[in-house]
């Protein structure tokens, strides 16, 4: 008899993941490992539209195509206008009325159809603020009114993917299993970014503005082709929840929302996460220009920081998997997770004094760390909250207050270093000086959130719903 080598690699992978990926578990016979990592693909579009906004054509436009940098500024914080509309999202989802019995699938599809169509109208914008070929004489107003509608689209179409996209992953599990997707589809977003940018980054070596447009254009045909393999047979189709959908009355949002928020600490709940993800926000736009001013570094250094933020995030995500897969409190995992960021943040302060890069180094790793268990913990947290029936409301809001908190700490952070700097009397400051003071309030805010997770009344409700949801589980 022929030795099968294939069921005994099989067998061996099957053996392997769970030991060193904490999520890798969460795969059972109905739903396994292959087909999460497939649903887990929405991911790595959503990542990849973010590392194309954030990162290629914030510099692009800024250096290459002169736009003003206020200008550039407007545009990528345009899709904050529709954070706040994910907590109405989810709810949607949540009720969502279809003849197949679908709930998530349509919404995921809207928004891949909103990031293709930003994408698409991206290149023409770009082609009139660069002046390439015939587009000289159009207008500039033109090319900059069409990027504002393009950024807005990808935007809102990131927000709707990864908001619902999450909701129809929670569905597919167990509740005691919903930690460990969550810490899956967190580490897919992170693959995601890091592989979009190093293939971003090969194919503008050399850049000009034909070659721009290629890359987005493939961008935007990617996105439709990942996002299809994702959704193919995930959600059943389900006619009897269908017709009992069509006999139950709609509940409104306001209704939907005033039940989530009534919750015993939820609202306590939703402060701590903005305290904290502002926080961790604020030194995402700094960290960089701060090894380079305060330390020294040069461009292939500081942009190495990125692979070791992202690096302590990842860490985070799997020890909240492997914790919060039991019987953890994810609100006192969240609290750990704000308390290792303050440390981390010292460690960075006093790197420009005494500690050099080292204590750089480690100070970058360990707010990445506390970022990620503080993320997923929350996360978590907020997931186990909600009712069994409004898990896309719970993700919507979640993802409502971090993607706001988030944008306004990192919009702040360049805002308060450039008025310290600009300060009379202040130009004596050494380079690491305004940046110190930045940090100096990343720490602030990370002891309010420890503060408001220890507090009596939320200590005691969000522990009580944590092993409550374990036991129902």
């Amino acid at each position: 008899m022929a030795f099968d080598y294939k069921a005994f690699a099989l067998r061996k992978l099957a053996s392997v993941g769970p030991k060193y990926m904490p999520f890798a578990d969460v795969a059972t016979e109905d739903v396994p490992l292959s087909r999460l990592l497939r649903l887990s693909l929405f991911q790595i579009t959503v990542g990849a539209a973010l590392v194309l906004l954030v990162g290629t054509l914030n510099r692009v436009m800024i250096v290459e195509l002169d736009v003003p940098a206020t200008l550039v500024a407007v545009m990528l914080a345009l899709p904050l206008l529709f954070a706040p509309f994910r907590t109405l999202i989810g709810h949607r989802s949540d009720q969502h009325r279809s003849a197949l019995g679908w709930r998530r699938v349509p919404y995921i599809w809207k928004g891949t159809m909103y990031q293709f169509g930003g994408f698409a109208i991206m290149p023409f914008a770009l082609l009139v603020l660069s002046g390439y070929g015939e587009a000289i004489d159009a207008p500039r107003w033109i090319g900059l009114s069409s990027a504002a509608l393009a950024f807005l689209l990808v935007g809102a179409g990131v927000h709707v993917v990864q908001t619902v996209g999450l909701a129809l992953a929670t569905d597919l599990v167990r509740d005691e299993d919903q930690p460990k997707v969550v810490g899956l589809m967190y580490v897919m977003l992170l693959v995601g970014m890091v592989a979009s940018a190093l293939v971003y980054g090969a194919l503008l070596d050399t850049y000009t503005p034909g070659r721009l447009i290629q890359v987005i254009q493939g961008t935007a045909v990617l996105t439709i082709a990942l996002n299809l393999i994702a959704l193919w047979k995930q959600e059943p189709r389900d006619r009897a929840r269908a017709q009992v959908m069509e006999t139950q009355k709609a509940v409104p949002f306001a209704e939907a929302w005033r039940g989530l928020v009534a919750r015993p600490g939820m609202m306590r709940l939703m402060v701590m996460i903005g305290l904290g993800t502002f926080g961790f926000g604020m030194a995402d736009v700094l960290l960089e220009p701060y090894g380079g001013q305060a330390l020294g570094l040069s461009v292939a250094e500081t942009t190495r920081l990125t692979a070791l933020l992202a690096g302590g995030t990842l860490v985070g995500f799997g020890i909240a998997s492997r914790v919060l897969g039991g019987s953890g409190s994810a609100v006192q995992l969240g609290r750990l997770g704000a308390l290792i960021g303050i440390p981390g943040f010292l460690a960075i302060i006093l790197a420009s004094q005494m500690g050099g890069l080292p204590l750089f180094l480690a100070g970058t790793f360990a707010t990445g760390l506390g970022a990620g268990l503080f993320g997923h913990a929350t996360l978590t947290a907020t997931i186990r909250m909600a009712p069994g029936n409004r898990t896309g409301l719970a993700l919507g809001t979640w993802g409502a207050v971090q993607a706001t908190c988030a944008g306004i700490g990192v919009a702040l952070a360049g805002i308060v270093r450039d008025i310290i700097v600009q300060m009379p009397g202040l130009g004596g400051l050494s380079a690491h000086a305004p940046y110190n003071y930045v940090f100096g309030i990343e720490i602030v805010f990370l002891l309010l959130a420890a503060f408001v997770a220890v507090s009596r009344r939320t200590k005691r409700s969000l522990v009580e719903t944590d092993h409550k949801s374990v036991e129902v589980g």
